[in-house]
């Protein structure tokens, strides 16, 4: 939906379904249906995910992790996006899966949901930012005398990071003509990938990608440890896609900022999520299909994709590639910002930070966007950067100990709700479903379905070398039960309900009149 087509009727729509929930229009409602859709594709970015950590699939299983292996992970990302695309579309609020977990379950769960996926916002960024880093030094870093030490990796992503914080500042029409011109230059930079990789590869064995090879250990590069179990390393290749396949849930955040949400940010979710899972298998598929020599390649470990590069490609296709690349990861960041904003400004805006809430939930008049929340999620995600390349824990950097964790707290995130959608689903706290319905019996069958991924994404993020994974969520869940039950529990009232809704509506009509909205 574009705003020309955006009616008065719609525009009342979505002010009674906000206020339905308590809140105010503070924010600015211009995101069409496909700038919707493009910030998710944008964070998804198979050009980043896909690219960097393209070694899961060739050394575990060898070419089946990207021709098998990439299908079923993104089958496991699309049951997550069917539950919760269906759940957006009757709760349409910014931080939506904290109000998801608040209204289909209680004060504590929204509360566990909020905490999970803003740390999980937060560390993602940190690692997009710090792949961008990486690959920049891999690329260009040559031409400015960058090595990649952790000094110049935390310089680098401090500066991408703030330029980051700044396109989100000045409104979300401005990220959202940035994101949008992302997704076009993440199709446009796949489709040459793909057709390069087809076109100079030394020859083409289609076998490839359904042959089973064990190229775990020293085979791989040390990427996974060595095992004599197939099945095993079939699933450790999940994480490729699994890890690439997220981030969908920024279509959920800017509820509030796109036109007639109920019925675009559903869309938005699934679609993004199957687009990225097609094209993203042919463009893994064409880079396996490429490597001159699978075992060699595979040893090559991490370098897989960049020593098949240098192999095959002339030096200016491969850097235009690069370039392309490299601006696609700086506007995944970007729109990662957007999100992880969006998030802090929601659970603030129901006083969910021990300290500063209301401050991370002013919206300047001026250009409408959070910007406290936008700031504070830049300076947080650049202090982890920083601990996360000078400190070690028993010799293992956080970084490599943090981005699995990342991974687990986000997809506990969006199970959490799943689930009490799964229960509450045409009970007194959810009566109706919105008007993006799969009916009860398909919904509750994605949730079963998404509850079994969540499983098996916990057991492979938790295999060694990333078996610190475990302590860690271990520890945060107990840490969770400590604060809520000693502090939390006693401060934290979670979203407005029942009565309190009504009461609200004086405050949000003048909420609305501080920032000039008209539309009520």
């Amino acid at each position: 939906m574009s705003a020309q087509d955006y009616t008065e009727v719609d525009k009342h729509e979505d002010l009674k379904v906000l206020h339905g929930m308590g809140y105010a229009q503070e924010l600015s409602r211009s995101m069409s249906r496909f700038s919707n859709f493009a910030i998710s594709f944008s964070i998804i970015c198979i050009l980043s995910g896909g690219i960097n950590s393209f070694a899961q699939a060739t050394s575990s299983i060898g070419g089946a992790g990207a021709g098998i292996g990439w299908i079923v992970g993104c089958a496991v990302s699309g049951f997550f996006a069917l539950a919760m695309a269906q759940i957006a579309s009757a709760f349409p609020t910014a931080g939506g899966l904290y109000h998801w977990a608040s209204i289909l379950g209680n004060r504590f769960t929204g509360w566990l949901t909020a905490w999970l996926n803003l740390l999980g916002l937060i560390t993602v960024l940190g690692a997009i930012n710090i792949g961008t880093a990486f690959f920049f030094v891999g690329t260009f870093g040559s031409w400015f005398g960058m090595t990649g030490t952790a000094g110049e990796v935390v310089g680098f992503v401090a500066i991408i990071t703030v330029i980051q914080a700044l396109c989100n500042h000045f409104g979300i029409k401005l990220t959202a003509m940035l994101t949008d011109a992302s997704g076009f230059l993440i199709l446009g930079a796949t489709a040459v990938l793909i057709v390069a990789c087809l076109a100079f590869a030394p020859a083409i064995d289609v076998t490839r990608l359904w042959t089973f090879t064990n190229y775990s250990g020293d085979a791989g590069g040390g990427v996974f440890p060595q095992s004599d179990s197939m099945s095993y390393l079939f699933l450790l290749s999940l994480l490729l896609p699994v890890y690439t396949i997220t981030g969908y849930d920024a279509s959920a955040h800017t509820s509030e900022e796109t036109l007639k949400a109920a019925h675009s940010v559903p869309r938005a979710i699934v679609s993004s999520v199957l687009w990225s899972s097609l094209i993203g298998w042919a463009m893994v598929c064409a880079i396996t299909l490429a490597i001159p020599d699978l075992a060699a390649g595979a040893k090559q470990g991490w370098s897989v994709f960049f020593s098949t590069m240098d192999a095959i490609l002339p030096v200016w296709l491969k850097e235009l590639l690069y370039f392309a690349i490299l601006i696609s990861q700086f506007l995944c960041g970007l729109a990662t910002v957007t999100s992880a904003s969006r998030m802090l400004f929601a659970f603030s805006r129901d006083g969910g930070m021990p300290v500063g809430s209301a401050s991370l939930a002013k919206v300047s008049p001026t250009w409408r966007t959070p910007v406290h929340a936008i700031w504070t999620a830049a300076i947080l995600e650049i202090i982890y950067v920083f601990l996360a390349q000078f400190i070690s824990i028993g010799g293992t950097n956080i970084y490599t100990i943090v981005v699995n964790s990342t991974l687990v707290f986000l997809f506990l995130s969006f199970t959490i709700p799943i689930v009490l959608g799964m229960i509450t689903f045409g009970t007194a706290k959810w009566p109706n479903p919105g008007p993006w319905n799969l009916g009860s019996g398909l919904f509750k069958l994605v949730c079963i379905l998404s509850v079994v991924g969540m499983a098996i994404i916990f057991y492979i993020a938790i295999q060694p070398p990333n078996d610190k994974v475990l302590y860690i969520t271990i520890g945060f869940l107990v840490l969770t039960a400590v604060l809520w039950y000693g502090f939390e529990n006693r401060r934290f009232q979670g979203p407005p309900i029942g009565d309190e809704i009504a009461k609200r509506q004086a405050a949000i009509k003048v909420a609305e009149q501080a920032v000039g909205e008209t539309g009520n």
